[in-house]
Parts: C-alpha cells; structure tokens; sequence
C-alpha cells in the first residue's frame, strides 16, 4: 500500500495513532469536461515522497500521518458516500482529523456527512473553488461533482466560498436562499486580499474543502475545468488560515487533480495537503 511522506516518516509517526489519517478516494464518475481525477490520489501520494518535513514554520508530521486503504468507489454513489461517511466518521470519534484525497468533488458530501455525524455541531465548510457547487442535480446526477455543496447546504451545512469565478443564475439564487458567505475571485485577485473574516455566527467547527481548480491554471492546469483568473498559491493557503483563526479545523478534502504527466501539479496537490495539515 502506498503511504502518504513515506519516505519521511518514522514507524511512529505512520502509526494507527497518527494525528492526521490520509483517506484515498479515486472517484470518478460524474466528470463533465477533463476526466482523469481517478488518478489524483495515488499522484499526490507518489509525489508526497518528494516533500520536505517543514512547511512553513510547522512540522505536521511529528503529530502522525497514517495512510488508509483506498475506498472502494464501484457501485452506485450512495454507497460510495456512505462507505466515505463510515471513514470520515470513524476518524473523528477516534479524535483523529480525516485527510480526504480526491478523486472529483462529489465525494466531499459523503466526507463531510460522516464528520458531521460524528461531531453532532454545527459545521462550516470553507470551499476554496472557481465554481459554485451549487446545482440541483448536475445532468441529472444528485452526486454531481457540480452538486456537491447544494447537498450539503441542505443538510444544513453553512458555506464559505473564497476563489468562485464560474456559476449559473440558479447558484446565485441559490447562494442568497443559503445564506452562502463567498468573496470571489476576481475581487480577491485584482485586490491582492490574503484574509477575510468569516460572519461572526459561522460555525466553530470548520471543514475544508479544496478543489486545486481554485487555483490558477497557470499554477494548477491539472484539473477537469481550469479557468482563467484564479487565486495563488499562498493568496488560497493564506485565505484558509485566516478564516480558521478562532476556529477548529475538524476534517479536509483536496480534490479535482486530474495527473497529465507533469510531475510539478502532483507535487503542488501533494504540498497543499501537508500544508493544510499545518492549518489544522
């Protein structure tokens, strides 16, 4: 089995009681332009060998980092969201924060169902995207990777969307009756804005959900729908750490690398999850 920094760390920080645990989802099933996120987990697992210990000023890894089987994601996606929430939720009770590698954005609802399960709190997400989310059932798919926070809204969930540069009339109808809190991109980019404060009632208790598509294509070309006018590297990561300062984050997912051979996209996915982990 592949494991996430392998080469980095020591046989007690891939052990059970890790801090972090790496969850390989490999789904790809409602793409609707570039395919090929099946390949984002093992290329950002393959390319987290190359990384350094230290990210920033934080060395994630001395808390612990163990790498699970990939899910199995055949058969129908209930299932496979259901299979996903029964992982998530595990790692949550067992005080651990579920590392969710994609595969395409629709498995970020099974993910963030199983923490919520297991947490029984209000919930945020803080989305780093170039779209919305927010369709009704994408091409006639419920578990749209385009869906996917239109599902979790009506669960309940309170959204934050930071990087959004493409959606429909019906997202934004959708974003008023949901209460969606969200700075795009082309004010965050032309503005050079690194922090936003989140609504004062936005949940404590954060997930993270982070499609490299958010990014520039010119920094993340590897990816089923780039658009033009994206957020930086550090300009999303920044965004991240300051929307979670005052509070906890309880779980993340990043999602939408779809490899084309190019080392440099596996190793930007790979370095943003250890990243993340030093958010958290």
């Amino acid at each position: 089995m592949s494991i996430y920094l392998d080469s980095e760390l020591t046989e007690d920080e891939r052990s059970e009681d890790a801090r972090f645990r790496v969850i390989p989802v490999p789904l790809e099933r409602t793409v609707s332009y570039g395919s090929g996120t099946a390949g984002g987990p093992a290329a950002i697992i393959a390319a987290s060998n190359e990384l350094e210990r230290i990210t920033g000023h934080s060395e994630p890894c001395v808390d612990g980092i163990f790498t699970e089987p990939s899910l199995d994601c055949t058969g129908p996606m209930p299932d496979v969201m259901e299979r996903l929430a029964q992982r998530t939720e595990a790692a949550i009770r067992a005080g651990k924060v579920p590392v969710t590698l994609g595969g395409e954005h629709s498995l970020s609802y099974g993910a963030v169902m199983g923490v919520a399960r297991a947490l029984g709190q209000p919930l945020g997400i803080v989305q780093i995207d170039a779209h919305a989310d927010l369709r009704n059932a994408y091409q006639g798919e419920k578990h749209s990777h385009a869906s996917v926070m239109h599902l979790l809204a009506e669960e309940g969930v309170r959204l934050a969307q930071f990087g959004v540069r493409a959606f429909s009339t019906e997202e934004a109808k959708s974003r008023l009756r949901n209460r969606v809190f969200h700075v795009d991109a082309e004010e965050l980019v032309t503005g050079n804005i690194h922090a936003v404060d989140l609504p004062e009632d936005f949940p404590e208790l954060v997930y993270v959900s982070f499609d490299v598509d958010g990014l520039d294509p010119s920094l993340m070309p590897a990816t089923g729908t780039p658009v033009p006018g994206g957020l930086g590297y550090y300009q999303a990561l920044h965004l991240v750490d300051h929307a979670l300062k005052g509070r906890r984050c309880v779980g993340f997912d990043v999602v939408e690398l779809a490899p084309d051979g190019n080392a440099a996209w596996d190793f930007t996915a790979a370095q943003i999850v250890y990243r993340l982990m030093a958010s958290c």
